[in-house]
């Protein structure tokens, strides 16, 4: 038995080619065109040499592009691999090599960061550049193209791989507590199923009438499986936004009459908050999600008081596709609940010799079912430790009460989640550590009222060197993606330290 995430645009198109698949300001695609020029990528991609299971790299904002790439991939029969596109160039590098992609497709605005990893990636062959319109710059470097030049070598005949259930599919990045970021296995079954379960079983009721506004960014786990996936399967229409702002949201929502908005909380918390608000019509909503981070129950009561609609919370991570638990529309819901399992996926609470407690008690949060990851690529000892006993360890501490609501009480030890996305400290602190006047360091997260967290670094200056706040800030943001780089410091004369010698984060992060 043969699945391609890919047949989520395939079946919609069969329904109504011509109903408007995508939005884009004044731009609109209808899914016989998008379904026309994903097929030309995917046989330019044929032509090319791609052979089916290859890696294609993809650093793009939220533009149609994105979707005429990710489904021509998946229809060549190719893995894709979204990039984040704050990424800076040893980190797309490392990418790159990591995950064995031959091809990279970077927006042009992301040249830059884009050229510095594929030049240093000699198993990567073919740089495909898309440019804005009337833009035809490209840069000087071997293999590459512009877009335009690259699909004129395919054709629109159609096309739909036969991979397996089993297949990957996507490879999402995920830093982990540890060490450097890994590739998440997603199959063609994970991420198809993880779409039509929330289809189907939040009780939202999607269909081809519902318009979305695509806020959050298409190469994070939750714009691509909770927003495009689920629009496209739905037949319905996505409005796309390059990047959030919350007048150009509202602007959006009132012109396009949208009825769907999913986003992390600060972006509800900066909409709510906003003094323009009133000035928007935003009656046409009637479906609205928020995950990546727990969103505080003083934001779920306002936006419903305000709005007249409720903010259904979920969880979930990468490596499950990501959705693993969301609270129903027709099911009381809990604040401060991240829900009940979606449909098909069990999880449940043990202590740390993975012994299931009982209701009420806190322990590490484990799940199992359609949506858990294959597994990290190439690296079989971590797969191997966070899959123990046939449960995906997630590292979070939950609870779950008598109705089997589960809630989160905290999270992976040192995790900072910034405005919906994780910052790994071991991650900044190695960054940090490769600064010449830097002895000792330790990043943690302080709270923030708009973004849940904010990124702080603890430092320590060599004896006899000197470096101010803003030369280190501009020494990180040079080095790391600018959602991670640290924006608040503070310089110690010494860390404090357990018998051992670690530092104690637990001590930075209390009152003094």
């Amino acid at each position: 038995m043969s699945l391609n995430l890919a047949t989520l645009l395939t079946e919609s198109v069969k329904r109504n080619p011509a109903q408007t698949a995508v939005i884009f300001d004044d731009f609109k695609m209808s899914y016989g065109q998008l379904q026309g020029a994903s097929n030309m990528f995917a046989n330019a991609l044929l032509k090319a040499g791609l052979e089916q299971g290859q890696k294609v790299a993809m650093m793009l904002p939220n533009i149609p592009q994105f979707m005429v790439v990710y489904y021509g991939i998946l229809k060549a029969g190719g893995v894709v691999v979204p990039l984040n596109v704050l990424l800076k160039a040893p980190e797309v590098a490392y990418h790159l090599e990591d995950s064995d992609s031959v091809i990279l497709v970077a927006w042009e605005g992301f040249m830059e960061a884009a050229v510095g990893g594929y030049n240093e990636t000699p198993t990567c062959k073919t740089l495909v550049v898309v440019n804005a319109p009337g833009s035809k710059n490209l840069p000087q470097v071997d293999g590459a193209t512009g877009l335009d030049a690259f699909m004129a070598q395919g054709k629109p005949d159609p096309i739909l791989a036969q991979t397996m259930p089993d297949d990957t599919a996507v490879i999402l990045y995920t830093s982990g507590t540890t060490g450097r970021p890994k590739g998440a296995e997603l199959t063609h079954f994970n991420m198809f199923f993880n779409a039509w379960a929330c289809i189907n079983n939040l009780g939202l009721e999607y269909n081809n009438n519902d318009i979305a506004l695509m806020a959050l960014p298409l190469f994070h786990s939750f714009g691509q499986t909770c927003v495009m996936n689920v629009t496209i399967g739905a037949g319905a229409t996505l409005s796309l936004m390059p990047r959030f702002e919350p007048v150009k949201a509202f602007e959006i929502i009132q012109r396009d009459k949208v009825t769907a908005f999913s986003g992390v909380p600060t972006m509800y918390f900066y909409m709510l908050n906003h003094p323009d608000r009133k000035k928007y019509d935003l009656s046409t909503l009637r479906k609205n999600t928020s995950g990546g981070a727990a969103i505080p129950v003083e934001v779920l009561s306002a936006w419903e008081r305000e709005t007249g609609v409720k903010i259904l919370e979920g969880y979930g991570l990468s490596e499950t596709s990501p959705v693993a638990s969301f609270n129903v529309a027709f099911k009381p819901t809990k604040p401060g609940s991240i829900g009940e399992p979606l449909w098909g996926v069990e999880m449940k609470v043990v202590d740390l010799n993975d012994q299931e407690l009982p209701v009420g008690e806190a322990g590490e949060l484990l799940i199992r079912g359609h949506n858990v990851m294959k597994g990290y690529l190439k690296r079989p000892e971590a797969t191997y430790e966070v899959m123990r006993g046939g449960w995906f360890h997630t590292g979070d501490v939950a609870r779950m009460d008598e109705d089997g609501y589960f809630y989160i009480v905290d999270r992976v030890k040192d995790l900072i989640i910034r405005g919906g996305y994780n910052v790994y400290p071991r991650e900044v602190e190695e960054v940090l550590y490769g600064h010449p006047a830097i002895a000792e360091c330790a990043v943690i997260g302080v709270p923030d009222p708009a973004l849940g967290e904010e990124v702080k670094a603890v430092i320590v200056l060599k004896t006899g060197q000197n470096a101010t706040e803003d030369e280190i800030k501009a020494y990180c943001r040079e080095r790391i993606a600018s959602n991670k780089y640290p924006r608040v410091y503070e310089f110690m004369d010494e860390l404090p330290k357990n018998a051992t010698g670690k530092i104690l984060k637990r001590v930075l992060k209390a009152p003094r």
